[in-house]
């Protein structure tokens, strides 16, 4: 691929709406273009099913216990159950005070259900106030609780995915909100993956004492998921050339701003990606594994990416479910299938008849 080479990109951050905007290119959330994935092998067709329908813009993800999903739309604050075999949505909770930007990529993004549902009840939510980013808890129908506050809240690079790791430790992918200094600064949590106990504690095993900060150098993470051997796989929004995945270790520092794209680690300070694609291919979201797989959610490359992964290898495959517009969040449920969500009333798409929905995919 022309430019697997190591791009220098001068640190220089935009002030003004209009030219963050413009810097963000085909790696932002913008609207996608014609250009297509070259097929690298033959995808068995996979079996596809529709979930949910008449959502709007749908972002976060997660299952219940029983299968049901909770589903978080961006614009409303509204928290939908979706039945484990489809059908209607309905509002379980709506969370007030939510803050979303005409035309950007604040709003209510990730959930997240505590690995202790089944005792404790809890579910946890990324979203942005009039004054910050946040993370909250609580029990389907009660009070907030804060989490986590104190996150740069921007128009764009929010970041927002939430997932509870195999470790049981909550991990939050952060955007640098258009400050890309922001990122190699340890003393910021935007720009960063933070890594935390279940109430917002930094845990004792942290990189740094006291940080929540479990890697650096990230510009727009939104897909975080683990391999069965616990490794930590991300997906990243790139800015005008390159979106990447990333194999994620402890202290990990992705090189953000200085540094974009494969090539040379600055004698080791930075650590590549593990594949990268055209931002106009891709930009990626939502992350999930299956087997040897992993399956990421492509806005512009309006499509489901999946990479093959090797041990700590990764290769690109041909993409699968093209057709059904921006794709946002892709997650496995419980059943193994995977349960991927449109974002074509986010703004920024075209919405079709049913939009937004939610597809079942049995792999």
């Amino acid at each position: 691929m022309q430019g697997m080479e190591r791009i220098r990109i001068r640190a220089a951050v935009a002030l003004g709406l209009a030219l963050v905007l413009a810097a963000c290119g085909g790696g932002s959330e913008a609207p996608a273009t014609t250009a297509t994935l070259a097929p690298a092998d033959t995808a068995a067709a996979p079996r596809v099913s529709t979930v949910a329908t008449g959502l709007d813009a749908p972002w976060g993800i997660a299952f219940l216990p029983g299968g049901d999903a909770l589903v978080a739309e961006r614009d409303s604050g509204r928290i939908l159950r979706v039945p484990a075999r489809g059908g209607t949505a309905k509002t379980v909770m709506t969370i007030g005070g939510v803050a979303h930007s005409s035309g950007g990529e604040d709003g209510l993004l990730g959930l997240a259900v505590s690995p202790r549902y089944r005792t404790d009840g809890l579910v946890y939510a990324y979203y942005s106030t009039p004054s910050d980013n946040r993370i909250v808890r609580f029990r389907l129908g009660g009070k907030l609780r804060t989490v986590l506050t104190g996150l740069r809240r921007g128009v764009i690079h929010d970041g927002g995915r939430i997932a509870f790791g195999p470790d049981d430790k909550l991990y939050a992918g952060v955007g640098e909100t258009g400050v890309g200094g922001l990122a190699q600064d340890l003393s910021s949590p935007n720009g960063k993956i933070l890594r935390m106990n279940a109430d917002g504690s930094a845990p004792a095993d942290n990189p740094q004492p006291g940080s929540l900060v479990w890697s650096a150098g990230h510009r727009n993470v939104q897909g975080l998921a683990w391999d069965a051997q616990g490794r930590l796989w991300a997906s990243e929004f790139g800015q005008n050339r390159f979106d990447e995945v990333n194999l994620v270790h402890k202290g990990d520092n992705g090189g953000w701003p200085l540094v974009e794209g494969v090539g040379s680690t600055d004698g080791g300070r930075f650590v590549n990606p593990k594949v990268t694609w055209p931002t106009d291919e891709a930009s990626p979201s939502g992350a999930a594994i299956v087997g040897h797989t992993l399956y990421l959610g492509a806005l512009q490359g309006e499509s489901v990416l999946r990479v093959a992964l090797n041990g700590t290898r990764a290769r690109k495959l041909s993409p699968i479910l093209t057709g059904h517009g921006r794709i946002r969040t892709v997650i496995r449920a419980p059943d193994g299938s995977l349960w991927v969500s449109t974002s074509n009333t986010d703004g920024r798409g075209t919405p079709r008849a049913g939009d937004d929905r939610i597809l079942r995919v049995r792999l």
